[in-house]
């Protein structure tokens, strides 16, 4: 067997099968690099970070930002916090741009998984799996998954609030209930295009969740973020935070705000590092401790 043959064997196969040697992705003007650039800035914002999460030379990213400046997809600027850092941004037109790829990019997988039957879909399905699991061994990739919530999921979250914020503050069964009917609303009828949650799960487990729900027509609100002790210091957090300030995007909303308490140092940090800013406090109480309630909001 001439191993080396069969494997780019298989790389040819495969590149005419998802499009990428065409003039265009997915019958657009941009690469395969452009595209993943743009999905990129979609929810990062600076160039060294996608420099190193895409493997790309600075300067062949520099010179693309520029092509995508011109064409008024990105608008740049330097860091407030660090001069030597670039800043890039989605334009309207970038913005929507991305959302185009991401459609099309959707539609012909869904194209090429409706011709296959249900056991064909697992096997192939196991295959990438394998392949990946090869290739990108579990300790080079992000530990975690982020995924719409299952069946579960949503007790999990009312669960897990109620434990852990009991253990660590001592927040009672008010604040549970409290949790619980944020959850039941959603549940009970929320409009998928305005409203969302996402579970992080590690190892098979949920570990974290955030939810964006309407506050009213131009704002969202940012909900029942949560990070498992035993999961926290992996970027999880951050990444759900990420996660809802992109969909609050998508969905058309121009600001966001959130809830929270003072005594949530590791939030608070979190809520900071994605550009919200603290709009208004007073004095509260929860299950006979006193709190310092926050609002904390941000432009999308």
């Amino acid at each position: 067997m001439n191993t080396v043959a069969d494997v780019r064997a298989f790389n040819r196969f495969y590149t005419g099968v998802i499009g990428v040697l065409g003039a265009g992705l997915l019958d657009t003007p941009y690469s395969l690099s452009e595209a993943r650039v743009l999905f990129e800035l979609n929810t990062t914002s600076e160039a060294g970070t996608i420099s190193k999460r895409l493997g790309l030379d600075p300067g062949y990213l520099s010179r693309m930002l520029g092509k995508f400046e011109a064409e008024g997809l990105i608008a740049r600027e330097r860091s407030e916090t660090d001069g030597r850092r670039q800043v890039v941004r989605l334009t309207d037109k970038g913005r929507e741009t991305y959302r185009m790829l991401d459609e099309r990019s959707a539609a012909d997988v869904e194209a090429l998984l409706g011709g296959l039957a249900e056991e064909d879909r697992r096997r192939l399905l196991a295959g990438m799996a394998a392949i990946r699991g090869v290739l990108d061994p579990p300790a080079r990739r992000e530990p975690y998954v982020i995924r719409p919530p299952r069946a579960g999921d949503l007790g999990w979250v009312v669960y897990r609030h109620g434990a852990l914020y009991s253990a660590e503050y001592g927040w009672g069964a008010p604040f549970e209930a409290l949790v619980a009917r944020i959850v039941a609303d959603y549940a009970a009828g929320h409009d998928p295009a305005r409203e969302a949650g996402w579970i992080a799960e590690v190892d098979g487990h949920p570990a974290g969740s955030v939810f964006c729900m309407r506050k009213d027509d131009t704002t969202a609100q940012l909900r029942l973020l949560l990070v498992e002790p035993s999961a926290r210091g992996m970027g999880i957090g951050a990444r759900l935070v990420e996660e809802c300030l992109r969909f609050a995007r998508q969905a058309g909303y121009r600001r966001i705000v959130l809830w929270t308490r003072a005594v949530l140092a590791g939030a608070r940090r979190i809520y900071q590092q994605a550009g919200f800013e603290l709009v208004e406090e007073h004095p509260g109480e929860e299950s006979g401790h006193p709190v310092v309630e926050q609002i904390w909001a941000r432009d999308l």
